[in-house]
């Protein structure tokens, strides 16, 4: 039985090479619960989501990082965002028909792979990108790596309608020469026989005594990894600031109420007149109705 909803960090001792595994299951299928994607975009979806928490494990960071492919195919965005605490969401966008017939990168068309590096106060932001290159995004991720001035970085990944799985290595800073290129070098063609069936099914000590029992591995405990959306009534709010008090009070005639639904979870936000008048009063007013609970 596989590890099921968590990271597994592990690193080789006396070497300068560090690891993760990854494995959504429940967190996965409760992420998609809500959309009915094509199975060739769901599973690049989960590919996504997969990579998202692996990149984030990487790095020291309080926040969001995102990952965006974005093109002119018939996949126009595909978005996984996973926190610095291990919680994700993620959403892809696409035109019908025709989605559902393509596979690999050629469903983005020409485009952008883009990560993105924000902190909880958003008073940081780092920002890379690549084009979408290759079948797989394990590819473009590794152009990402070769191109950012990072640390080398290999990715598997795999995902279907019952789980995301995910395994990466990296090659840390601390040591050069021959020995270690050999090293990472090696540990990069065991990574190559590990199947699609062994990443999501084997666990996690099974998958590192199959991959690598003759070196010396340690594995640290498994971090949970869970389905979260920061969708919220007060980022909605502001949602329909930006939209504009004319706009919207030009839909709330129309249709009596505003309702808006999330696009990571579906969750629908409903705004009526009193609603409405609160979110254009000016700072310090007091809107008729005020002191309601929604």
């Amino acid at each position: 039985m596989h590890d099921q909803d968590c990271l597994h960090r592990f690193v080789f001792e006396g070497l300068p090479i560090r690891g993760h595994l990854v494995h959504l299951d429940a967190s996965w299928r409760a992420l998609i619960e809500h959309r009915q994607y094509p199975p060739v975009i769901r599973d690049m979806l989960g590919q996504a989501v997969s990579a998202s928490l692996l990149l984030a494990a990487t790095i020291k960071f309080e926040g969001v990082l995102s990952l965006q492919l974005q093109g002119d195919g018939p996949v126009h965005l595909m978005l996984a965002q996973s926190t610095s605490g291990l919680g994700v969401r993620a959403l892809a966008r696409y035109r019908e028909p025709g989605a559902e017939a393509v596979a690999g990168s050629a469903m983005f068309g020409a485009g952008n792979l883009t990560v993105t590096l924000e902190n909880d106060d958003l008073s940081q932001r780092y920002q890379g990108i690549v084009p979408i290159s290759g079948d797989r995004l394990a590819e473009s991720l590794q152009l990402y790596f070769e191109n950012s001035e990072q640390l080398p970085t290999r990715l598997w990944l795999h995902a279907d309608e019952y789980g995301a799985s995910g395994m990466l290595l990296q090659r840390l800073p601390q040591e050069d020469g021959p020995a270690v290129g050999d090293a990472w070098r090696r540990v990069q063609l065991l990574g190559d026989t590990l199947s699609a069936a062994e990443l999501s099914h084997l666990a996690d000590t099974d998958i590192l005594h199959r991959l690598f029992n003759e070196d010396d591995v340690r594995l640290f405990e498994p971090e949970p990894v869970f389905f979260r959306c920061r969708c919220s009534r007060e980022r909605v709010a502001g949602m329909l600031r930006a939209l504009g008090e004319q706009e919207s009070r030009s839909v709330l005639r129309e249709r009596g109420e505003m309702e808006v639904r999330c696009d990571f979870c579906n969750r629908a936000y409903r705004f009526d007149a009193v609603d409405v008048e609160q979110i254009f009063a000016p700072p310090g007013a007091t809107a008729a109705g005020a002191g309601s609970v929604h």
